[in-house]
């Protein structure tokens, strides 16, 4: 009989990325985590012995736990959680079966230091189009859900990044930028160590876009017109962020589960 309390490795890895997915709670010891030290897609490291201290931060999430083998760490503090009144299940087999599965895992050396909030702050151009959207999706879903973005006339960026401790992005002479052909959204991937077949997929289209390379792949022009239309609909930068984040959701869902499917009219039978 399947588990009530425990999420298998492909199970999780169908959620990682959407807007929906479990918060996920690396409660790893110190000694397993610096063996190899990457972590879950958007996951938090938590101590498993102030588990008590914490649960109550996650009231009202539905949590998954890890620890190196799905064993006594991440069901114990699953149960506690339980007991909290917070829905949580551990991961199966934990840590090493999700890396044995090859499934997305990201360099926690490449994750900027966090606020006393926990958070990354990121700093970038105001009036955002393609990859300024694009890399803060990107964050969200994949690295930091509580990352902060700011939006600044282009001449303040660098000074905005020094006095506010942010990370500078998408503009020329830092580290999150474009390099040769390709975008920042490509860089992130790239460091992060996020590359997987539909992230890569949804770079290209990306890239296309951000790049006027509109002949990269046939949804970069498509994708480019929703991307200019946004930016007419929102004079806040950060309501266009939060409007902009369905559009990449979208895109990267067609990436991962439907670019083999047409659509046709009239549409016979029952609807997917």
């Amino acid at each position: 009989m399947p588990s009530t309390t425990a999420i298998t490795v492909p199970q999780l890895a169908r959620l990682v990325g959407l807007p929906d997915a479990p918060v996920l709670i690396d409660v790893r010891i110190d000694d397993d985590y610096q063996a190899d030290p990457r972590l879950l897609p958007a996951s938090y490291r938590r101590d498993f012995r102030t588990v008590s201290t914490w649960a109550a931060a996650f009231s009202g999430s539905k949590i998954a736990v890890i620890c190196q083998k799905g064993q006594k760490l991440s069901q114990g503090v699953a149960a506690w959680l339980r007991h909290e009144g917070i829905a949580a299940e551990s991961l199966e087999g934990g840590f090493e079966a999700w890396a044995e599965a090859k499934a997305p895992l990201v360099r926690a050396s490449a994750i900027p230091a966090r606020d006393e909030k926990g958070r990354t702050v990121w700093v970038t151009r105001s009036r955002p189009k393609v990859d300024r959207i694009a890399c803060p999706w990107l964050i969200r879903r994949f690295v930091d859900p509580e990352a902060v973005f700011l939006f600044v006339d282009p001449a303040e960026v660098p000074l905005v990044a020094d006095r506010f401790t942010a990370v500078p992005f998408d503009i020329e002479g830092v580290f999150w930028s474009h390099r040769g052909d390709r975008c920042t959204f490509d860089t992130m991937i790239e460091e992060f160590g996020l590359s997987t077949e539909a992230l890569d997929r949804l770079a290209l289209i990306v890239r296309g876009a951000d790049t006027a390379r509109l002949d990269l792949v046939p949804q970069a022009a498509g994708f480019l017109a929703a991307s200019l239309g946004l930016s007419r609909m929102f004079r806040d930068d950060l309501e266009q962020l939060e409007a902009g984040m369905l559009l990449y959701d979208a895109f990267f869902r067609w990436c991962r589960d439907a670019t083999d499917e047409t659509h046709n009219w009239p549409a016979g039978g029952k609807a997917p």
